[in-house]
C-alpha cells in the first residue's frame, strides 16, 4: 500500500519511513504544504499522513484543497496541538482521522491500518479469499491449515492482490503501490514485478496445487477468488 508522509520535521519523517516500510508500506514524503499538495494531486495513495503545522500550506489548507479537488484519499491529520477545537477543525475540513503529537508509533500504524480499511472494500483486520488468509498486523499468512512464510515484499504484493480481489491489476499500478524509489533501478524495472509475481506462485500456489494469481496477456493479474 502506498502512502504519502507530510511532515516537515526530518528526523521524524526519515524514522517513520524506515518503520513504515518495515511494515510494508511503499512511503513518498514531502517536507512543506506545497510539495505535499503536489504529490498528493500527482499520484494516487491509499493513505496520506498529514501534519498540521508545515512551512508553505499548513494541513488544514492541503486538505481542504485537496477536498475541494474532488480527491478524497483518506487523511490521517498530526497534530502537537492539544484541545478539541484543533481536532474538530481537523475534521472539518475533511481529515478522517487524527493523532496528537507525541504519539506511540504502534497506535500510528494501526490508526493507518484501520483508515485503510474503513475505506476500502475490504474491511476485516484479517483478509480472506478463498482458503488464503492474511494477517496484515502479525505479518503471518495461511493457505488453510497451512501457514506460508513469505518475504516482506512477497507479503506486500499478496496483501496488494487481496486488497483488490478479482480486480485486474496492472503491472505499473502494482509497481506503484509495493514498490518505491528508495530502491535500485532493477526494482524499478516493470519486469521485476514478473519476478515477484513467480516467487508467490511458488509458495501460495504451486505447493496447493492452486492457480489464484491468474495472467492477463498485456493487461495485467487478477487474484481469483475462486482459485484462491
Amino acid at each position: 500500500m502506498r502512502v504519502l508522509l507530510v511532515d516537515d520535521e526530518e528526523r521524524l519523517v526519515d524514522a517513520m519511513k524506515r518503520g513504515l516500510r518495515r511494515e510494508g508500506f511503499v512511503v513518498d514524503s514531502a517536507h512543506d504544504g506545497e510539495q505535499g499538495l503536489s504529490l498528493a494531486q500527482q499520484n494516487e495513495y491509499d493513505a496520506i499522513i498529514l501534519d498540521i503545522m508545515l512551512p508553505k500550506r499548513n494541513g488544514y489548507q492541503v486538505c481542504a484543497d485537496l477536498r475541494a479537488a474532488g480527491i478524497w484519499t483518506p487523511i490521517l491529520m498530526l497534530t502537537a496541538k492539544q484541545g478539541e477545537h484543533d481536532h474538530a477543525e481537523a475534521l472539518d475540513t475533511g481529515a478522517d482521522d487524527f493523532i496528537t503529537k507525541p504519539f506511540s508509533y504502534v497506535v500510528l500504524v494501526a490508526h493507518l491500518r484501520a483508515l485503510i480499511r474503513r475505506t476500502s472494500r475490504v474491511r476485516p483486520t484479517i483478509l480472506s479469499v478463498g482458503d488464503l488468509r492474511l494477517d496484515p498486523a502479525k505479518h503471518r499468512c495461511w493457505r488453510g491449515e497451512s501457514e506460508i512464510e513469505l518475504t516482506p515484499r512477497q507479503f506486500a504484493l499478496l496483501e496488494f492482490f487481496m486488497m483488490h480481489p478479482g480486480d485486474v491489476l496492472s503491472k505499473t499500478k502494482i509497481l506503484e503501490h509495493v514498490w518505491d524509489d528508495s530502491y535500485d533501478s532493477y526494482d524499478s524495472d516493470l519486469n521485476i514485478v514478473e519476478v515477484y509475481v513467480g516467487y508467490l506462485r511458488k509458495k501460495i500456489d504451486v505447493p496447493f496445487t492452486r492457480s489464484s494469481i491468474q495472467t492477463l496477456r498485456l493487461v495485467g493479474y487478477r487474484l481469483d477468488p475462486e482459485g484462491g
